[in-house]
């Protein structure tokens, strides 16, 4: 549908970090990622379970992407209307998929609460041929 005369579409808003593949690097991201969300002026709920996945998924990156360890993470984040969507991307290769974890593991259940909070991921090669991109999307919710 067409915007009416006088009106405008607002455009995406875009904001992309390379981060060192490093332990570290999941820390600095969530600071980035709520400091955008409080300029994006997202709810706290929003900007919460933005930040738990973020962090998930980077902390997949740095400890499963046996590339170089000169290699960076590349994060990027997009809000379009009612839609954040949340990317990673590291160059390996290998497709990640959820995993039942048992009680007694320590980890393992990563992709398993992205599945569960976001309301869609994904994870493709990426299309240059090197490394994958994992990815995330919620619904929007402005701060009140």
């Amino acid at each position: 549908m067409p915007t009416p005369p006088g009106e405008f579409t607002p455009l995406p808003q875009d904001i992309e970090w390379r981060l060192p593949r490093h332990a570290r690097s999941v820390g600095r991201a969530r600071t980035l990622l709520r400091e955008q969300a409080t300029s994006w002026e997202l709810s706290s709920t929003v900007t919460e379970t933005a930040t738990l996945l973020l962090s998930e998924l980077l902390t997949n990156a740095y400890r499963h992407a046996t590339v170089s360890p000169g290699r960076e993470i590349w994060t990027r984040c997009v809000l379009k209307a009612d839609r954040l969507h949340i990317a990673v991307t590291d160059a390996n290769g290998t497709l990640p998929a959820p995993r039942q974890a048992s009680l007694e593991d320590e980890s393992g259940r990563g992709l398993t609460l992205v599945a569960t909070l976001s309301d869609d991921w994904g994870a493709e090669p990426r299309p240059e041929g090197v490394g994958k991109t994992v990815w995330f999307e919620l619904t929007v919710t402005q701060a009140t």
